[in-house]
């Protein structure tokens, strides 16, 4: 029997065409909200066939980056308000960044404010590191998020 989705028309975005220019030249690799867009905008949503950029649930401008204090702030936005794949969401943009980013950045990965009914009960789950570890523990959750973020 299959499953009925929570969502079944979610409303599609345009997507951009933005690029990163790279700067050759630095001592280091500098990062920017931009970098972490071009990192996470494919990863497919969990739900479905598109991903998270044309749902709009990924955008530029929730995304923060202190390179120089070694800070990223990344906000999503779920399609609903009671989407129950929020979590799921929100862990495979935080696995994608661990397998992309270097080791020195704290990441923290939040739901946009007021965009979900059980934010803050999502943001504790996605920001502490023993209940992610528990999660990516589980096979068939890491197969999940591996699926999501396989195109990215």
């Amino acid at each position: 029997m299959p499953k009925e989705l929570e969502n079944p028309n979610p409303k599609v975005f345009e997507v951009s065409d933005l690029k990163r220019r790279e700067n050759f030249d630095a001592d280091r690799d500098e990062f920017d909200n931009l970098e972490i867009f071009e990192l996470i905008r494919r990863i497919n949503d969990p739900e479905h066939p598109m991903t998270l950029e044309q749902l709009n649930v990924a955008q530029l401008g929730l995304i923060n980056v202190d390179d120089k204090n070694n800070r990223i702030m990344v906000r999503f936005t779920p399609t609903i308000p009671h989407c129950s794949m929020a979590t799921l969401i929100g862990l495979s943009i935080r696995v994608k960044l661990l397998r992309s980013l270097p080791s020195r950045f704290k990441v923290d990965i939040k739901v946009t404010e007021g965009t979900h009914a059980s934010e803050d009960a999502v943001n504790k789950q996605l920001n502490d590191k023993e209940r992610v570890a528990a999660a990516l523990d589980n096979s068939h959750l890491l197969d999940v998020v591996n699926n999501c973020i396989a195109n990215s």
